[in-house]
């Protein structure tokens, strides 16, 4: 997966080369052959989100219990996910319950791999980390927004679907290219 990792980013920084300095790190990793897709890899690794979008351009976010802020669904990615994309989706369903047939990808290159440091879990004996979170675009059919969410409840405590053009920093303009096309 690691060789998956590397193209990706490579062809994401073609679209975005202003993000290179945040991602060399992970570039540096993957080369070593540590395995950056595992939870264990340090000092980071790769975790995929899911902007999911319905037809209406909203985007849903859960309230992430451990975190308590308002995020896009995602998580670590598995030894059974056999692409970044498809951990996105299933964690979308996990968390979220929309099955992964109500959503298609809009492009196979992450809209955005955001690079943020996770605090120290000394429940769970982890140091503080960096994530990759690798974050894939979705159309989510109108039958399943906004009333079929089923939450995730160990895992997560709220739901919202929030207009595109409230999203914050560059995350909406990049959604709204990739929603024309």
């Amino acid at each position: 997966m690691n060789d998956r990792v590397i193209s990706l980013v490579r062809d994401y920084l073609v679209a975005y080369p202003a993000e290179a300095e945040a991602l060399t790190p992970l570039l540096d990793l993957a080369s070593t052959g540590s395995p950056v897709t595992a939870r264990a890899t340090l000092p980071g690794h790769v975790t995929c989100g899911a902007v999911a979008v319905d037809t209406t351009f909203r985007v849903l976010q859960i309230h992430h219990r451990v975190l308590d802020r308002w995020l896009f669904p995602g998580g670590h990615v598995e030894d059974e996910d056999a692409t970044l994309a498809g951990a996105a989706l299933r964690e979308l369903a996990e968390e979220t319950g929309v099955h992964p047939s109500a959503a298609r990808p809009l492009r196979e290159l992450p809209m955005d791999i955001d690079v943020h440091v996770i605090p120290e879990n000394p429940a769970r004996a982890e140091p503080e980390h960096t994530h990759y979170d690798f974050r894939f675009v979705f159309q989510i059919q109108r039958s399943h927004s906004p009333g079929t969410v089923d939450l995730r409840l160990d895992e997560v405590t709220d739901h919202r679907w929030l207009p595109v053009a409230d999203l914050p920093g560059p995350t909406g303009a990049r959604i709204t290219a990739i929603l024309a096309g």
